[in-house]
């Protein structure tokens, strides 16, 4: 018995690798294929640059109700996570979002934004694209681009078509009138081979975030247990001093080498690249999604429930200068304005609009707030990027500050000195699952992304080797497929025609073989 469990492992790993690669190789091609594609085109989306790139500047001058006021005259005594000032159609209006909720308060009339019509979100289409004939396309809840829960708050989505030359489809939130999402035409083709395959993004599947998750973590598991498996039998079946006849590495020919080489040239790159995409869904709660929580950004604010910003009218003005966008916020107490448009951001004194420059000092007491108690291990200023820090498809500021806590989770908090805004957080879960996905998966290093053709011979390659694995894997199990087909079909028809009482001789060749030396051994032991 001893002696034959290796024997039956074996049996078993081949049984699994078989079956497993039958079923998913097709699978596993499209995401090849799809993944390629994403490489160039990612899934659309309005950013927060593109909104302040293409708002027109904020009119300060017809502004009404100063921020306190605005505040006081929409009910707002909750914390505001955002507070900014932008233009709607040709107003400026306050956009307010706490924990309650999110609101849009004219800063002209002092009236509460509510349901945007069709004809008030086409005239802010206007104003935002200025030359171009948008047509309403009519109210949408789902479809193909705004199928994720971030749009959720904005539902029913007005939907027009821009009439620009790239066929750009926008879609305007029903409830504040902001433009929150975009899609051109060649986006949405590219799309359709590329990020919706890729992720299973089909708006029946996606629309339902917990079914979707059990989707894809129950597609790809399988892929991963295959891909070992295949690896592992690679490894037995590989002969580099004893070798096969004829001086081979391998036993196999024909597509059976094919698949063997590759999988031994791109087995290691399948194997880890499925496996993180399997974790992108984040299965069985692995890593934690560590967030900063509205108290702790009260906390870093230093804010208070009736704690006034004392923007003063002479402050906004100096704030306009071209800024199609004006924010308010505490920093450790102290009431700032951040303006953004088309050049770097500015950091204005809330009360007097002078520019202001914020001390690591404070800095580093308000962020102390966000873990009191909690000893810092270490302060540095980031002007380069980082592993940890890097811009990938997202602009990320630099000189930062970063600070590291010496708490249970090992949290680092970036800090952006130019804007006094929290940056980014993260601890020891998030800086795992840096590395075992952003690195396995998108190859997120930024020595790479400084180089993008570098970066991209490198993910053509290995996605050639596991292509050639995957085809020659969906070749074989065909094969296997077809024969077993016959197999059967033969077996039914010698069953048919069997004399009554006889027992039927298998199809496959070697069975009947050994069937009949059976007989044989039977007779002469008679």
């Amino acid at each position: 018995m001893r002696s034959r469990i290796p024997t039956r492992a074996k049996r078993w790993l081949f049984l699994v690798h078989r079956w497993l690669g039958v079923t998913t190789c097709l699978l596993c091609i499209m995401w090849f294929l799809t993944g390629l594609v994403m490489l160039y085109v990612p899934y659309p989306s309005w950013t927060d640059e593109e909104r302040r790139a293409n708002l027109p500047p904020v009119a300060t001058e017809r502004v009404r109700l100063l921020p306190d006021e605005a505040l006081a005259r929409a009910g707002v005594t909750a914390f505001p996570t955002t507070f900014r000032l932008e233009m709607f159609q040709k107003d400026p209006v306050y956009r307010i979002v706490t924990q309650d909720g999110r609101l849009s308060l004219s800063a002209a009339t002092g009236e509460r934004l509510g349901d945007v019509l069709p004809a008030e979100a086409r005239l802010h289409l206007l104003e935002t694209f200025p030359g171009l004939r948008p047509t309403f396309l009519g109210p949408v809840n789902y479809d193909q681009w705004v199928v994720s829960q971030r749009f959720d708050a904005h539902r029913p989505l007005l939907k027009f078509a821009l009439g620009d030359p790239g066929d750009t489809v926008a879609y305007v939130s029903s409830s504040s009138g902001e433009i929150v999402q975009n899609a051109t035409r060649s986006e949405r083709v590219w799309n359709w081979v590329g990020a919706v395959p890729h992720w299973i993004y089909f708006t029946p599947i996606r629309k339902d975030q917990p079914a979707w998750r059990q989707i894809v973590m129950w597609l790809s598991a399988p892929l991963v247990i295959g891909a070992i498996a295949g690896l592992w039998i690679g490894v037995l079946r590989l002969r580099l001093r004893s070798r096969y006849a004829r001086d081979r590495i391998t036993p196999y020919l024909g597509w059976m080498k094919w698949h063997h080489l590759g999988g031994l040239i791109g087995g290691v790159f399948l194997a880890a690249w499925i496996a993180s995409g399997w974790l992108s869904v984040n299965p069985f709660g692995m890593f934690a999604r560590t967030q900063l929580t509205v108290d702790q950004q009260s906390a870093f604010a230093g804010w208070t429930e009736g704690m006034a910003y004392g923007v003063t009218r002479d402050a906004l003005a100096a704030a306009s200068a071209g800024a199609s966008e004006i924010s308010f916020r505490f920093v450790g107490g102290r009431p700032v304005i951040v303006t953004r448009g088309p050049g770097e951001p500015r950091l204005l004194d809330g009360a007097t609009g002078a520019v202001a420059k914020l001390r690591d000092a404070v800095l580093i007491e308000a962020a102390r707030q966000i873990r009191p108690g909690v000893p810092l291990e270490s302060v540095r200023h980031l002007a380069a990027e980082t592993v940890y820090w890097y811009s990938y498809r997202r602009k990320r500021p630099l000189p930062v500050l970063e600070l590291r806590f010496a708490d249970a989770a090992a949290t680092w908090l970036f800090i952006d000195p130019t804007t006094g805004e929290i940056a980014g957080l993260s601890d020891r879960s998030a800086r795992a699952y840096r590395w075992l996905f952003n690195l396995l998966h998108n190859y997120e290093l930024p020595v790479l992304l400084r180089h993008q053709p570098a970066r991209d011979a490198l993910v053509w390659l290995l996605s050639i080797a596991g292509l050639v694995v995957a085809v020659s894997g969906t070749v074989l199990g065909g094969r296997v497929l077809m024969r077993r087909r016959s197999q059967s079909r033969v077996r039914r028809r010698s069953q048919s025609r069997a004399p009554a009482g006889r027992r039927p001789s298998p199809a496959d060749p070697e069975a009947r073989t050994a069937q009949r030396k059976a007989r044989r051994g039977g007779r002469a032991l008679k």
